[in-house]
């Protein structure tokens, strides 16, 4: 039986099914628009992988539902008096005209202050923002590596930080290297903590059994940050995990 994915129709709902060889079949509902995902078993038949999403239907509903009505940011025009996060904290951009290098900072506990050359456009500024997002993530992931690969017996070899538009995190176990979205910088500490022990335990195991009885074992409240990173506010561009 292949394990790549497939998607099937069942009754009007796009579902995707990878096979994968655990114990128990997996049902996800992920945002930002609902996409319904299925882990199943080797074992389990198409039929019964059917009647287990028929008899989810409601509960589908409802996470689809969910995330429709969840907020999304409108597009950045990087003008004052845009709201942009940090840390799970709403700040008010402020633009302030500079003559040297761009530099951000936090201000006054309420705002971001942007400072630019005059003449920067509205995409220069974001570049100038997003490498300061990138500067705030690598002060703040080697502590919770340092932490955390010790408690897990695993060690990252590597780790880099990239805009992903489909998951918050990847690694490469091969290579023992783990990727995380530059948008976790607008996250609480707590969703990146938790982004980083999920990926490490990847080097571990992959979407398994096992795989969840070390997340509940190490950080038994990764259900919780999951769903906090569900809830928060999308980017213009749209992100899931």
């Amino acid at each position: 039986m292949s394990t790549e994915a497939v998607a099937i129709c069942i009754r009007g709902l796009e579902v995707q099914i990878v096979r994968k060889d655990i114990k128990n079949l997996h049902l996800g509902v992920y945002p930002p628009h609902g996409r319904v995902r299925v882990a199943a078993p080797l074992v389990v038949s198409d039929d019964a992988v059917r009647l287990a999403v028929i008899d989810k239907l409601g509960w589908i509903k409802r996470q689809q539902t969910r995330f429709a009505a969840q907020s999304r940011q409108s597009r950045r025009e990087m003008v004052s008096g845009e709201s942009h996060y940090f840390l799970g904290r709403r700040y008010r951009l402020r633009v302030v005209a500079h003559q040297g290098a761009g530099k951000v900072g936090l201000r006054a506990r309420s705002f971001l202050e942007l400072r630019v050359r005059p003449d920067t456009d509205a995409e220069g500024r974001e570049r100038v923002l997003l490498q300061w997002y990138r500067e705030q993530l690598r002060t703040r992931i080697p502590p919770l590596l340092a932490k955390w690969e010790p408690i897990l017996g695993v060690h990252a070899s590597d780790w880099r930080i990239k805009r992903m538009k489909t998951r918050w995190g990847a690694c490469s176990t091969e290579a023992h290297r783990i990727w995380l979205n530059l948008e976790l910088a607008k996250k609480p500490v707590r969703c990146l903590e938790y982004i980083v022990v999920h990926e490490l335990v990847h080097l571990i195991e992959h979407h398994n059994d096992r795989f969840i009885e070390l997340m509940d074992r190490h950080l038994p409240p990764w259900r919780q940050r999951r769903r906090e990173l569900d809830a928060a506010p999308l980017a213009h561009s749209d992100w899931a995990y």
